[in-house]
């Protein structure tokens, strides 16, 4: 039997909780979802472009609920949009318990990815091409979300030009 070869721009990967990453308060702990999260971004935005990739940016990452030790933890992670060396890669988190098999929806975030060549500087990736309705709401958000942090830049730009950045 052939293994079934994944979709290059949709990930899809479970793990079971366990009590090593558990915080003080025994849920899980906030740091180790994000740095699950950034793997995942990793992988999918990895295998999209063919190149080692590096996080550029995080957004709208919301903890909406908490995830217990012991559920099931699935993340689901497709390219949402790509621009000449980046990908915004949309990560949605569903937590299963596995006595009752109820499933939450516990958090969506967004990771922008630069690919790197083998020179050590960012690459060309492919462009991304929506295939279905759904696809092409993603890259429309994708493309409203470039726009925003385009602006929010700006303004950073325009407060640390006009010295009134005391973040050091």
């Amino acid at each position: 039997m052939t293994p079934e070869i994944p979709a290059p721009h949709a990930l899809e990967m479970t793990l079971l909780m366990t009590p090593d990453k558990a915080n003080f308060g025994g849920k899980v702990h906030g740091g180790q979802l994000l740095k699950t999260l950034d793997e995942v971004a990793f992988v999918c935005a990895s295998r999209y472009s063919g190149h080692y990739v590096v996080t550029l940016s995080v957004d709208q990452v919301l903890f909406k609920e908490s995830i217990y030790i012991g559920e099931l933890v699935t993340f689901l992670a497709n390219v949402n949009d790509t621009g000449r060396t980046s990908m915004e890669i949309g990560i949605k988190v569903v937590s299963e318990s596995i006595r009752d098999r109820s499933i939450r929806h516990v958090m969506t975030c967004f990771f922008t990815m630069v690919a790197i060549g083998d020179d050590g500087r960012p690459t060309g990736v492919p462009p991304i091409q929506p295939t279905d309705p759904v696809a092409e709401q993603r890259q429309h958000a994708a493309r409203l979300r470039r726009e925003l942090r385009r602006e929010i830049a700006e303004r950073y730009q325009a407060i640390r030009h006009a010295g009134l950045d005391t973040s050091g």
